[in-house]
């Protein structure tokens, strides 16, 4: 008997259509049943709150999230297998047929991404016949839930690095090999410097850094002979990972290299103290050029407790706690209907209340060019501020090309900079200011007296 070769779980690039709850194919086809598929649908993405510890969040993931977006269809075989799942068995077969032809044709409009958001406010508008907006809601949320957490994680990490770069390493921690890609753009766009994940690097244009494992040393009989082995095989591109065996011993011995390797890396220990003493150790041998590079487990917290206590460390290597984003490990995430053939449309549960109508967000500054508050309007009111939401689908096609992976950093970095000191720091509080247009609170009570 011939063995079943091996199952890939990787989604068709070309046929992600079932890469969707089973709710939103049901809904679907009721939509079909009863007379609803003609309906337009306005829906909205927002976080109901932050994470803990978190005073802002930066928004990621949309150019991915948009490309595949444009390419949802499913295969004829998605279609079948579909078609035989129990609770389809007595839909008619035209909902199937109809599958056959689908794409998303509605428009959806975004906040650039980089952006500094916060809770409560529009990320993504989708406006689309309501069959389509509907079927991609798990697809968005899961686009872009994960970026935006992991951005949002690094900008923390940069921000407590104080100017030292921040190297992602975290492929090998994350939960499988595509958030590996993500985690390394996200992480990018945010501050980082470069990433480890050769394939990101190749891909995205990532500066791609990495020194070398512990094995490599124990390959050998002598550290030296390891040390000596890679600087001859890497000239002027060498870090040396000095901890294997006895980390102050082990700087003795890379400092005794000749040139000069370009860096150390600390990996365990007492970050503070051997890398103080690493530092007396090689300005003792003249290789005061020689870097150092911690890394181990670090996240914001102890990157900034090792930059406030004045450790000579020169650049940081984070994996764990950067692509899980493990002190906030999840985003309250949603996306709602909103209008219904422009007529609003609210949730009133508790601790989930929406407001209604299709919105943009206003964002005003104050006299030193920081954000002093957000104002969310109806998406065609007027208001002061610089408007955030820009049209990135129009009828299913994209609307304008998406700026480079280089210019998001750039814009990341800017609205880093425009934060109100009360946002800035690992402690700070989610304090900054948001308010809601009369329309809005008004449309609100209308709804909520039903």
């Amino acid at each position: 008997m011939t063995p079943e070769p091996p199952v890939s779980l990787w989604p068709d690039p070309e046929a992600l259509g079932p890469v969707t709850d089973l709710y939103q194919l049901t809904m679907m086809a009721g939509y079909a049943a009863t007379g609803h598929a003609g309906d337009r649908a306005t829906f909205e993405m927002f976080v109901r709150r932050l994470p803990p510890g978190r005073a802002y969040l930066v928004f990621a993931g949309l150019e991915q999230a948009v490309a595949d977006l444009l390419r949802l269809r499913f295969s004829d075989g998605q279609i079948e297998a579909i078609r035989a799942l129990p609770a389809f068995a007595h839909v008619d077969p035209a909902f199937f047929e109809s599958l056959r032809t689908l794409r998303f044709e509605g428009d959806l409009w975004a906040v650039p991404e980089g952006t500094v958001v916060f809770a409560g406010e529009p990320l993504i508008r989708v406006e689309a016949p309501l069959p389509q907006a509907q079927w991609v809601e798990t697809f968005l949320l899961a686009s872009i839930g994960y970026p935006t957490l992991v951005a949002s994680k690094a900008a923390r990490v940069v921000e407590s690095a104080a100017g030292r770069p921040v190297y992602d390493f975290g492929l090998r921690r994350g939960h499988g090999l595509y958030a590996g890609m993500l985690a390394a753009r996200a992480s990018y766009l945010a501050g980082c410097a470069g990433t480890s994940n050769v394939d990101a690097a190749i891909r995205l244009g990532i500066p791609c850094s990495g020194t070398m494992a512990h094995s490599w040393v124990q390959t050998f009989e002598r550290e030296a002979d390891a040390f000596a082995s890679f600087a001859r095989v890497f000239p002027g591109t060498t870090t040396l990972l000095v901890d294997t065996y006895d980390t102050p011993a082990g700087v003795r011995k890379a400092a005794e290299i000749s040139p000069p390797v370009d860096a150390v890396r600390i990996d365990s220990g007492d970050l503070l103290d051997l890398s103080r003493r690493a530092r007396a150790e090689l300005d003792a041998r003249d290789r005061r050029s020689v870097k150092i590079v911690a890394s181990g487990d670090l996240d914001e917290t102890s990157v900034a407790a090792l930059v406030a206590a004045g450790a000579p460390i020169d650049a940081f290597g984070v994996g764990t706690e950067l692509i899980t984003s493990r002190d906030a490990p999840a985003l309250s995430l949603v996306y709602k209907l909103v209008a219904l053939n422009g007529e609003g449309r609210i949730k009133l549960s508790p601790g989930k209340k929406t407001y209604p109508l299709g919105k943009q967000i206003h964002r005003i500054y104050d006299g030193q060019g920081r954000f002093a508050r957000d104002h969310v309007t109806q998406a065609d009111e007027r208001s002061e501020g610089e408007p955030l939401l820009t049209r990135v689908v129009h009828n299913g096609a994209l609307a304008a090309p998406f700026p480079s992976l280089d210019a998001v950093r750039d814009h990341c970095r800017r609205q880093r900079a425009a934060l109100p000191e009360a946002l800035q720091g690992n402690n700070a509080r989610p304090v900054y200011p948001l308010t809601y247009s009369d329309i809005l609170e008004d449309e609100a009570v209308k709804l909520g007296v039903k």
